[in-house]
């Protein structure tokens, strides 16, 4: 079996995703990178990370689906036979709505995603990593948002409410696996310049919300993979059930 550090970095072939899941490399870890659909963005992080000397493979699977996830993890065991971090980043968000506009089909898919396919992914990895289970321990760290705090009035309540419980989560977990040899932590990034803007219908709202950001610009993808790679990493040993702000002020 390899004995490089294993990780799993969920939605990790764009964006946020991708710059975690290649800042890993760097440090070390072997990486799987999952993807919902688009295997040919996967395909080119892999590359990128295998071309710098590091490992890493892709693997499917929709965090939508708990089957897909249990096949996903059912993967790594195969190929590795270990876990050693998670990395929670999979995650939608919608057009622009009020929630008198919402339908159910949005808000299931937003909850299913964002909720409760990040509490499976979860559950999988602490499985794996637990002292409890045969486990040598690990790190989680969940992709929150600043949107959690700041309810996202007439844009998308309903992601601000699933970032909300993101938040919950991590804390909960954290406290609930802390002697078992894993740290839980997340990250909430501020207005980021990524795809998942266009996404969500409004390929113009960085530039249109960067105004209100203290700092006067977007973050980047770099600098909040930067934030997850420091908690995944020994330098962060005595942090868990902490959540990181990087915003711009925001």
């Amino acid at each position: 079996m390899n004995e490089a550090r294993v990780l799993l970095v969920t939605g990790g072939s764009r964006g946020i995703g991708a710059e975690i899941a290649l800042g890993a490399a760097v440090a070390g870890w072997s990486v799987a990178v999952n993807y919902a659909s688009d295997a040919q963005a996967a395909d080119a992080v892999v590359r990128r990370i295998e071309a710098g000397g590091g490992k890493a493979f892709a693997v499917k699977a929709d965090i939508a689906a708990e089957g897909a996830i249990m096949d996903m993890f059912a993967e790594i065991d195969r190929r590795h036979g270990r876990l050693d971090g998670l990395v929670n980043n999979a995650g939608v968000v919608d057009v622009k709505a009020r929630v008198d506009e919402m339908s159910l089909a949005r808000i299931e898919r937003m909850m299913r995603i964002n909720v409760i396919g990040t509490i499976l992914c979860a559950r999988e990895a602490v499985k794996r990593m637990s002292t409890r289970h045969g486990g040598k321990g690990g790190s989680i760290v969940n992709i929150s948002s600043v949107a959690s705090v700041l309810g996202s009035a007439g844009e998308y309540v309903d992601y601000a409410a699933s970032k909300g419980a993101v938040d919950t989560f991590t804390v909960g977990l954290a406290r609930e696996v802390a002697e078992e040899g894993i740290r839980v932590n997340a990250v909430r990034p501020g207005t980021i310049d990524t795809e998942i803007h266009a996404s969500g219908g409004q390929p113009d709202r960085v530039e249109r919300v960067s105004g209100s950001i203290p700092m006067k610009r977007e973050g980047k993808a770099s600098e909040i993979a930067a934030a997850v790679l420091w908690f995944l990493s020994e330098q962060a040993s005595y942090a868990t059930g902490s959540i990181l702000t990087v915003s711009g002020g925001r």
